[in-house]
């Protein structure tokens, strides 16, 4: 008796291990790589186990925490209808839904929308910004723990093209970027009420990407900006490295096995040391130039997608070119990956599954959901989330 039980509890660890949720824009600290060891690779019409219609519009990617998908969107006229959507990931059956109105600024680019940065989750509460920097604090049953509006706080926080950056936790702290041309700033939030824990003046400029959790003993956020990067303690706001060679304001960066991978001047690999201000520059390639998707390290390979829809394939010691794939673009998400296989959506709603395996990379499979696609995809339990501003789908094993 006592060994079958050992066995079911071995049996339920190992499913832990390889059903993870999904709680933060690129999935496990924000690195794109699912901790699932299979999804599907051969896509066709009967991948989709369901599909249901969302009620404004969003470039904030699905996270998933159990049973339960979220979204976030916005509606209306000037976007300041904010909703939060809690939906079954069995069978796509809405369980709730809050809506709010905007307290900031909803003016945006007509590509982007106010519900433009992916929620996170610390797997017991849900924690939502929108493009007016309109912060909400639910429970996973949807009642409000508290709410914050970032835009009334500070008033000049904003920019014409929209806010976009997505907030990760770090245990008690929500990180958010609110970067732009006037009042630029990163703020750590207490994730019980709400209030500044801390605030750092940032560079005034305008900037889309997101924070970076990199995990160990102590986990530090890296936060990226046109000037560069700057690792800080979660709880603290306090600056532990940083690098000033400048980044990009568009694709977030990564990290693999202790080693920073930026998008400044194409791809910069950083090593960063406990007690040293200056992470050591390992390599700096411009032939990995990622443009609007983020980068993502598979096995030894980083991968990078152009603005042509060129997919680059660099060796990770040293980022020298190993082949290149011509994908059918253009995109704005970035890429997932489950094991060797990538998954992109283009802009055209045209779904891309890559063998990065493949001696010189291959497309695995295709699936048209013939709508407009901005968003990331999100990967949990076996199975694939993508969203556009109509519809919510979920791809999976029938």
């Amino acid at each position: 008796m006592k060994k079958l039980f050992a066995i079911s509890l071995l049996a339920i660890a190992a499913n832990a291990l390889t059903a993870a949720d999904w709680l933060q824009f690129r999935g496990p600290n924000g690195t794109g790589i699912a901790a699932e060891t299979s999804a599907p690779t051969k896509l066709t019409e009967q991948s989709v186990v369901w599909k249901i219609p969302l009620p404004g519009r969003g470039l904030s990617s699905a996270i998933v925490v159990g049973e339960r998908v979220f979204v976030t969107a916005s509606s209306g006229v000037e976007q300041d209808r904010l909703h939060v959507l809690c939906f079954s990931a069995k069978d796509g059956s809405k369980l709730w839904e809050r809506q709010f109105w905007a307290t900031g600024r909803t003016m945006t680019h007509h590509k982007t929308a106010g519900a433009a940065p992916t929620p996170c989750s610390d797997g017991k509460r849900l924690f939502c910004i929108f493009s007016s920097n309109d912060v909400a604090c639910l429970d996973l049953d949807g009642n409000v723990l508290w709410l914050r509006g970032l835009g009334r706080d500070y008033p000049n926080a904003s920019n014409s093209l929209g806010m976009a950056s997505s907030p990760v936790i770090v245990g008690d702290t929500l990180i958010c970027q609110v970067e732009n041309d006037s009042e630029s700033f990163a703020v750590g939030l207490d994730a019980t009420t709400g209030a500044n824990r801390w605030k750092l003046d940032r560079p005034k400029m305008a900037n889309w990407t997101s924070p970076l959790i990199l995990p160990g003993a102590s986990a530090l956020v890296v936060l990226q900006s046109g000037k560069g990067l700057s690792a800080i303690e979660p709880r603290t706001g306090k600056e532990m490295w940083y690098y000033t060679d400048g980044a990009a304001t568009i694709p977030s960066s990564t990290f693999a096995n202790g080693v920073f991978y930026a998008a400044a001047k194409g791809i910069t690999a950083l090593r960063p040391a406990a007690g040293n201000p200056h992470p050591e520059q390992l390599w700096q390639t411009a032939q990995l130039s990622p443009a609007t998707a983020s980068p993502i390290v598979i096995g030894g390979k980083i991968f990078a997608l152009n603005n042509a829809g060129i997919l680059s394939a660099g060796d990770v010691k040293d980022g020298a070119r190993l082949w290149q794939l011509r994908l059918t673009g253009p995109f704005s998400g970035s890429p997932v990956a489950v094991g060797a296989h990538l998954y992109l959506a283009n802009e055209k709603g045209l779904v891309q599954v890559v063998n990065t395996a493949a001696a010189e990379g291959e497309v695995a499979s295709t699936l048209d959901l013939k709508e407009i696609v901005l968003a990331t995809p999100s990967v949990a339990h076996g199975a694939l989330y993508i969203r556009s501003d109509k519809t919510l789908w979920k791809l999976g094993a029938r």
